[in-house]
């Protein structure tokens, strides 16, 4: 469907899953505020507690994660550090590595705003649904 024609309910619907994205992510930055956390220390603290991997991340993933510039990650764990909700440890197999540990106070703080996310989470994938399955109809059509 390079060249698909669109149909003013295609155009609607993605208006409102955009809408719908916009209106999550200013609730999540309000909640991060009302916290007293930046919506980057926010998301900081969510990339490193949900890391997937046999280690705990990274200076460098947590840079990947937040699509930022490793010396802004490092401030930016410089302030959450200096805050209590994680801490650096050096790797014992290569001093080089340092990995970010969310401590107990972090993973409070990031349980309440986690538990504040889940009904807006569900309205946008609510949301995302009526456009993921409108879509496929389409492209359903486009095949026959």
């Amino acid at each position: 469907m390079k060249n698909a024609a669109f149909s003013n309910d295609d155009y609607r619907a993605l208006a409102a899953f955009r809408a719908a994205l916009r209106r999550f992510q200013r609730f999540s930055e309000t909640a991060a505020r009302e916290t007293g956390l930046t919506p980057q220390q926010h998301q900081l603290l969510l990339a490193a507690r949900g890391h997937d991997g046999p280690e705990p991340p990274t200076i460098t993933d947590l840079a990947e994660a937040l699509q930022i510039k490793h010396n802004s990650a490092v401030e930016l764990i410089d302030r959450v550090a200096h805050r209590g909700l994680v801490e650096r440890r050096t790797s014992q197999q290569d001093n080089r590595r340092v990995f970010v540990i969310v401590t107990p106070a972090g993973e409070q703080l990031l349980r309440s705003l986690t538990s504040a996310h889940r009904s807006e989470i569900r309205e946008l994938e609510a949301v995302l649904s009526q456009l993921t399955a409108r879509f496929e109809a389409d492209a359903k059509r486009g095949s026959d």
